[in-house]
């Protein structure tokens, strides 16, 4: 029986992973030319993991890359991926819980509250990558927000797009439905064989 559905924010939320890949895609090209697919390899890292990995010592850097990202943020459209209100709203109308667990900051959330009053009418929690550790592609995210429903994992679907977080819903031991909004389905089904584009039209199973 299913007791929690625990959602990822950007892809499978909103639909704002292309407008986060134009934006690292431009910080590469400004920052760190020389890194391959830059914009592709950090999705589902915070921005901590990021400035650890590729920038570290370059407060300056780091200062100017993430005055340019509030910036981004702040103007950003956050539209949601079609059919998902709907689909939520009937998740909770069945008792089943709800959680965004992502790896962006509580900062950004406050823009998306801004732009959206309801959404956090629609979870029941809203972990950010303050709450956790460890990031993704490690469980710990997705194991705390079990714990905070006091439901184990199994008991759990998880919804993810990237890699990162597919990875990291799998090692939970939640069953993961991939969102085919950033990557291709082929590239997907490594990691589930259960794979929506949008939500219109989808249930989960036996609920």
């Amino acid at each position: 029986m299913i007791k929690a559905c625990l959602f990822d924010l950007d892809g499978v939320v909103f639909e704002t992973e292309s407008l986060y890949t134009s934006f690292w895609s431009e910080m590469k090209k400004e920052y760190c030319p020389e890194i391959a697919d830059f914009e592709y390899i950090i999705k589902g890292q915070t921005l901590v993991q990021i400035y650890d990995k590729y920038f570290a010592g370059e407060e300056k850097k780091q200062q100017e890359i993430t005055n340019k990202l509030n910036e981004f943020e702040q103007s950003m459209p956050f539209n949601y991926v079609d059919g998902f209100e709907p689909f939520v709203k009937a998740l909770r109308s069945k008792g089943i819980k709800t959680a965004v667990v992502t790896s962006s900051n509580r900062e950004k959330m406050q823009n998306v509250y801004r732009k959206h009053p309801e959404f956090q009418s629609y979870f029941d929690a809203i972990l950010t990558s303050e709450d956790f550790k460890e990031s993704k592609p490690s469980p710990d995210c997705y194991l705390k927000a079990a714990a905070r429903f006091g439901v184990q994992s199994k008991e759990c679907v998880v919804f993810e797009d990237s890699f990162n977080g597919l990875r990291s819903g799998v090692a939970s031991g939640a069953c993961v439905i991939g969102l085919a909004t950033t990557n291709p389905i082929h590239e997907i089904k490594k990691y589930t064989d259960k794979v929506i584009r949008n939500y219109i039209g989808f249930t989960l199973p036996n609920n």
